[in-house]
């Protein structure tokens, strides 16, 4: 994918006293400051990774994102917004603003417009027709919506962002009879062994297919963009298989987690990045069988929680699983699009 957190778009023009310009190493402090307080207002707890923000400006999430920041004389980020380059045809929108601003509501409009032609340009660099621009507000946000709707977003889609906690005594947990449960193979260097990986592609790719906004992702944009979390790590990655009635066993779902910044004052949790079952194989126990591998890793490993994101208005009913499970809904937030045709 292209390098696309440069400056090759014009920066657009705030109202005074404030001026935008492009984030740098410097100012990774006031942007960690940024997401906590936009943090507290959403859930009421923060669990900000600084290691996160520094490789958003600096570091390896850098190379597929175009960001603006906005100061006033004192050179300090006050709002951020991060267009990230995520599939063909996908822009994921983030934007950050300090409610105190009194011009607060203007630059966010000069943002928004600049964010979409950001997307805009990353499409066409592609050679896409067409893009979709997603932004993830917090549910209760009126004002962030308002910005949204005033930018041609509409809303979508619920998502429920759910916690359990890991417990010492559940370190022994096994995945159910007739399910397998390994992690990724790795070399003798820790590196995956890329046939694992492929496989853990494949189950997710397949898996999704009938779901909400799926699309095609290429194995290297997959593998690149979990790569680019800090709390990645190879061991996080697990592969379900079940016996087949000739008494082979074939892959049927897949886990892949991060480790989860810790809260103040607090632990590290796991975060369940995306878990998938082939659907020839639903109905197994499957998916509990995976999740009681990652809470068992968790609670072996000192991490006292697991989190996850589900589709409110999934047809599979999957938040209803997760309850049964002992996962509660910490908070919200939504989806909303703006749908770009580019064929003209």
């Amino acid at each position: 994918m292209p390098d696309t957190n440069d400056s090759t778009l014009a920066l657009p023009e705030l109202p005074s006293p404030w001026r935008a310009r492009v984030p740098g190493y410097a100012d990774i402090g006031a942007l960690v400051e940024l997401r906590r307080l936009d943090e507290l207002q959403g859930t009421g707890e923060a669990h900000v990774d600084p290691a996160g923000i520094e490789s958003e400006v600096a570091g390896q999430a850098s190379w597929t994102r175009r960001q603006l920041v906005a100061v006033g004389p004192d050179d300090i980020p006050r709002a951020w917004i991060t267009v990230h380059d995520r599939a063909a045809g996908r822009a994921l929108i983030w934007g950050y603003f300090d409610r105190d601003v009194p011009e607060i509501d203007e630059i966010a409009a000069v943002f928004y417009a600049w964010a979409e032609s950001a997307a805009v340009a990353m499409a066409r660099f592609r050679g896409v027709e067409a893009t979709r621009l997603d932004e993830s507000p917090f549910a209760d946000d009126t004002r962030q919506a308002g910005w949204l709707t005033e930018a041609g977003y509409a809303k979508r889609r619920t998502w429920l962002h759910m916690t359990r906690p890991a417990t010492a005594d559940e370190a022994s947990l096994t995945p159910r009879e007739g399910v397998m449960v390994r992690p990724v193979e790795r070399h003798e260097n820790g590196m995956p062994v890329a046939s694992d990986l492929q496989i853990v592609h494949q189950m997710l790719e397949t898996s999704f297919q009938d779901h909400f906004n799926s699309y095609r992702e290429s194995f290297s944009e997959f593998v690149q963009r979990l790569r680019e979390d800090p709390g990645h790590s190879w061991d996080h990655w697990w592969l379900a298989y079940v016996e087949t009635d000739e008494g082979a066993h074939v892959p049927a779902g897949t886990v892949v987690c991060s480790s989860q910044a810790a809260p103040e004052g607090g632990t590290q949790g796991t975060y369940v990045e995306y878990i998938g079952v082939n659907r020839a194989a639903r109905g197994r126990g499957v998916a509990k069988s995976l999740l009681a591998t990652v809470i068992a890793d968790a609670a072996r490993h000192g991490r006292d929680r697991v989190t996850l994101e589900v589709d409110a208005d999934s047809p599979t009913k999957a938040d209803e699983l997760y309850r049964s499970l002992g996962w509660e809904t910490e908070y919200v937030t939504e989806s909303w699009f703006k749908d770009l045709d580019l064929s003209d």
